[in-house]
């Protein structure tokens, strides 16, 4: 039975790296694309290597430009026969509360061009081969109340470019349900970094030593939830933006800031 290949984008830290490490523990092969972070991603498939007894690949790229983005497909593409999951973890943010006017036009369009235009590219590529098979699974982030397409003070590049990703994602699903390829985005709670790469029983213990009644969301979290639509049962599922925030109105929180 031939194995599985997942291409996840921004996959060598942070929530990327957690769902490597849950698709691997299924059996998955793995494309591990990295920007900067290439000792970390090359280290992350050679341990997978080792330890799962699979071929993963670590391929640098910054999806942001269209001509990496062809050459991640390619490459991928020149190593495994297909790419069945493709998750689009890797998406570019400015940290800086900027009002519209203070963007700069290369931030305004790297933000765009990384978090939308990446995922027409990689799918307009992967998904013809998906097709071949009448399998595939397409995983897209968004935000809190993506799909209500919400005003986001200060965030204007990313919430727009997030919110026709919330579209173009449920566009795919509608288009691709006949070749078998379901298309879902998740909309992660406010996960802090720390915590992007630890496993939910590290949030059990950290509640219990702070007596807090609400636990920390984890990269393992949103990896749980990747893992389950890529499986064969999940296929009805598509065309859905999923938040997965622990019941935390996330935006409501920044807006507040």
């Amino acid at each position: 039975m031939k194995k599985k290949t997942a291409l996840i984008t921004g996959g060598a830290s942070g929530i990327g790296k957690k769902t490597a490490q849950l698709l691997a523990e299924n059996g998955y092969q793995l494309v591990i694309n990295y920007r900067k972070s290439e000792s970390e991603a090359v280290f992350l498939a050679k341990q997978f290597d080792d330890h799962y007894g699979t071929k993963n690949i670590a391929i640098q790229g910054d999806v942001a430009n269209k001509e990496d983005c062809l050459r991640i497909v390619n490459e991928s593409l020149s190593v495994y026969s297909s790419v069945d999951v493709l998750v689009h973890n890797a998406g570019p943010y400015i940290h800086e509360r900027k009002k519209l006017t203070d963007y700069s036009f290369e931030e305004w369009n790297y933000l765009l061009q990384g978090n939308l235009s990446a995922v027409f590219y990689l799918s307009k590529l992967i998904i013809p081969v998906m097709r071949k098979q009448k399998w595939g699974r397409i995983i897209t982030l968004g935000y809190d109340r993506v799909e209500t397409a919400p005003g986001w003070i200060f965030r204007s590049a990313f919430a727009a470019a997030k919110t026709g990703l919330a579209s173009l994602t449920r566009t795919i699903a509608m288009e691709e349900a006949e070749h078998g390829i379901t298309a879902n985005m998740i909309c992660p709670g406010d996960i802090k970094n720390e915590w992007k790469e630890k496993d939910i029983r590290d949030s059990f213990s950290s509640r219990e030593e702070n007596l807090t009644a609400a636990r920390q969301g984890t990269g393992e979290d949103i990896a749980r939830v990747i893992s389950f639509l890529t499986d064969d049962k999940s296929d009805f599922i598509t065309g859905s933006i999923i938040p997965v925030t622990g019941g935390i109105d996330v935006l409501g929180k920044a807006l507040r800031n």
